[in-house]
């Protein structure tokens, strides 16, 4: 699978799909894994997690209606759709050198997604994007993310003190993607005068809303 591969693709795919088996292959490759890399599956009634720490990327499933995943063992993958992706970040640059700022424990266990650079796509309906797909690489930064995707629909995080605030984030709801950003431009009172030159943690990607 190639890094042009639109992520938003993937979305209703089942735990064990080919689809899924193929980006996870290339990603393991790249972090010389082999297959023997299994994921930290964390089962809620309402979603199951399926976290590659290396591979720097995190699976939500959705359970089909009816179905509670946290009362059933072993997981019915065919009950399970891909509903959210999340891709990680460490920025390890001036503006953060003690990589990923995050007050959830469990983000600290995640490495850098491990391409070089990967496309989102945009919603094509949306005429207002002059372009239909942006390349992200871990250096892409807040400035860039709006200049593609134009201002959010959604946005929040930096308030409170710099330290022990959580880093501002934006989502653009009709494309299906939220971005959270790091490091000390992305936190604090003046976060959202700096956020545009701060560094992407966390790309999520879900199905488009109206």
């Amino acid at each position: 699978m190639s890094t042009n591969t639109d992520l938003k693709a993937l979305l209703g795919q089942q735990p064990e799909s080919e689809a899924l088996k193929t980006l996870l292959t290339e990603l393991r490759v790249k972090v010389s894994a082999g297959d023997s890399l299994s994921p930290d599956v964390k089962t809620y009634s309402d979603a199951v997690y399926f976290n590659y720490y290396a591979l720097g990327i995190s699976l939500m499933f959705a359970p089909h209606k009816g179905y509670n995943p946290a009362k059933t063992s072993p997981l019915s993958h065919e009950k399970l759709a891909l509903d959210s992706i999340d891709v990680y970040n460490v920025p390890n640059s001036p503006q953060n050198t003690n990589g990923a700022t995050s007050s959830r424990t469990a983000e600290v266990k995640f490495s850098t997604y491990p391409l070089t650079s990967f496309h989102l796509y945009l919603t094509p309906e949306l005429k207002d994007k002059e372009e239909m797909s942006f390349s992200v690489l871990p250096t892409t930064s807040g400035k860039d993310f709006v200049g593609a995707f134009g201002e959010p629909d959604r946005k929040g995080g930096g308030a409170g003190p710099s330290n022990g605030s959580i880093g501002i984030w934006c989502e653009w709801s009709r494309d299906g993607v939220m971005v959270e950003f790091a490091g000390d431009e992305a936190r604090g009172p003046q976060a959202w005068e700096r956020g545009k030159d701060a560094y992407w943690r966390v790309i999520t990607v879900f199905a488009p809303k109206k």
